[in-house]
């Protein structure tokens, strides 16, 4: 007897014995109008993900606009983070959450005062309790995007603390979102090796050094290894902004 090979429909999922269009990968389709609505499908979610991407990436290049940063320090941090997140999840989708709450951590920002936000001298209680609103301002501008809900928790969660001495929430060890424990590590050397206005930019080991110091403290102690286990790669990048950075001076 003839051994015939049954398969679904990658569309509507009805058996099909021989499909009438196939795949490279051998996916196949039991007529033309069910090839025809999955490729039409597929373009609709690549054009859909590219406004996606460029809206979020317009949002985080006001937000450094705003904040007079010339680094792209959005954009460091972000791909900075998918170097700690790729080493624990291969998924895509999840990379992607991460990747654009990361992007737009600081977008709270925008709704800080100027006179506090660009303020270069050592801020009063009452203007850090306004500064330290800006992951709750972020969480509420983006919490209602359809497709940010995890993202929107990185926003949130940006500030808390491994040992819960953090902020809004005073969060403490797997409370905080899994993204935003990455992000926190990344942050902090973005923030050490980049030029402030009360100071020059400090070396990867000193920042090196200081977030070793800070595990089970302010950050994951398996972070803070995920870090050190991608020290080479990440050492490269933060030169690779250092050079970019002093050409541009």
């Amino acid at each position: 007897m003839e051994n015939k090979q049954h398969k679904n429909c990658l569309w509507c999922d009805k058996p099909i014995e021989i499909g009438v269009h196939v795949l490279d990968n051998g996916d196949s389709f039991c007529c033309e109008g069910c090839y025809l609505g999955y490729m039409a499908h597929k373009s609709f979610q690549r054009e859909k993900s590219e406004i996606q991407y460029s809206l979020v990436e317009a949002l985080a290049a006001a937000l450094d606009a705003r904040e007079h940063e010339t680094g792209m320090h959005s954009q460091r941090v972000a791909c900075h983070t998918q170097v700690l997140a790729r080493r624990f999840n291969q998924d895509e989708d999840v990379l992607r959450q991460i990747y654009w709450g990361s992007l737009l951590h600081d977008i709270g920002k925008i709704a800080i005062p100027d006179m506090i936000l660009l303020n270069p001298n050592t801020l009063s209680e009452d203007e850090w309790r306004i500064m330290r609103s800006h992951p709750k301002r972020g969480y509420e501008i983006i919490k209602n995007i359809p497709f940010m809900n995890e993202a929107a928790g990185i926003v949130l969660c940006h500030e808390e603390r491994w040992d819960g001495s953090g902020y809004p929430q005073g969060l403490k060890g797997e409370e905080i979102p899994w993204g935003a424990r990455l992000f926190a590590i990344i942050d902090t050397l973005d923030a050490i090796t980049s030029d402030r206005p009360y100071r020059q930019a400090q070396s990867f080991d000193i920042a090196k050094e200081e977030i070793i110091a800070m595990s089970g403290k302010q950050f994951e102690p398996q972070a803070v290894e995920a870090f050190l286990a991608e020290e080479d790669i990440l050492r490269e990048m933060v030169e690779l902004k250092c050079t970019l950075t002093a050409k541009e001076q």
